[in-house]
């Protein structure tokens, strides 16, 4: 499944709220979060992303669909879950640092979501201490760019199946919260 809502859209979203936050760190941020929360809500996440919280009409749209997309995904049988990352025709050393900052964004999000890493499978620890590692991504410098561009796309199926990992693995966590509350946005 290709994502409905585009990495370029959220950017201008972000953009025009003069938002300090990456976009690619903004969907991990919101990813993390649902991966540790049964009742983490958009209006939460906006408040996270946005210097003012709200979004108006075309904002909420956009990253409504992509927080209603996202949660979706990550619940789904299918493994459609992605990553919202800028297109292969942006240049690898932006990819690479929309991919460092996603996982910023994720171990955030997951961590303010209140979960306690003790405790953990120990597959959901693997996972977040790769993620740490790649946070720290650069692009390498290498002369073979086939090679650096096969290397990111390994990477980001790693991610996309990890991640999905760790949603399926902290199920019975989440399912042990208390029950969402009437939604307030």
């Amino acid at each position: 499944m290709h994502s409905t809502v585009a990495y370029d859209d959220v950017a201008r979203v972000l953009g025009a709220r003069e938002s300090a936050v990456h976009p690619a760190e903004a969907h991990g941020c919101l990813c993390g979060a649902l991966c540790a929360r049964r009742d983490y809500a958009c209006a939460e996440w906006l408040d996270e992303i946005l210097p003012e919280g709200d979004a108006d009409g075309d904002e909420q749209a956009a990253l409504g669909a992509l927080f209603v997309e996202s949660a979706g995904t990550l619940a789904g049988p299918d493994m459609d879950f992605e990553l919202l990352l800028p297109g292969d025709d942006t240049g690898l050393e932006l990819r690479v640092e929309a991919l460092a900052a996603w996982c910023q964004g994720f171990l955030y999000g997951f961590g303010a979501a209140g979960t306690a890493r003790t405790g953990l499978p120990q597959d959901v620890r693997e996972v977040l201490a790769d993620l740490a590692q790649i946070s720290q991504a650069g692009a390498a410098g290498s002369d073979a760019v086939e090679v650096e561009e096969g290397a990111y796309a390994e990477l980001v199926e790693f991610l996309r199946a990890g991640v999905q990992l760790v949603y399926e693995d902290l199920d019975a966590l989440r399912a042990s919260q208390p029950a969402p509350a009437a939604a307030h946005r």
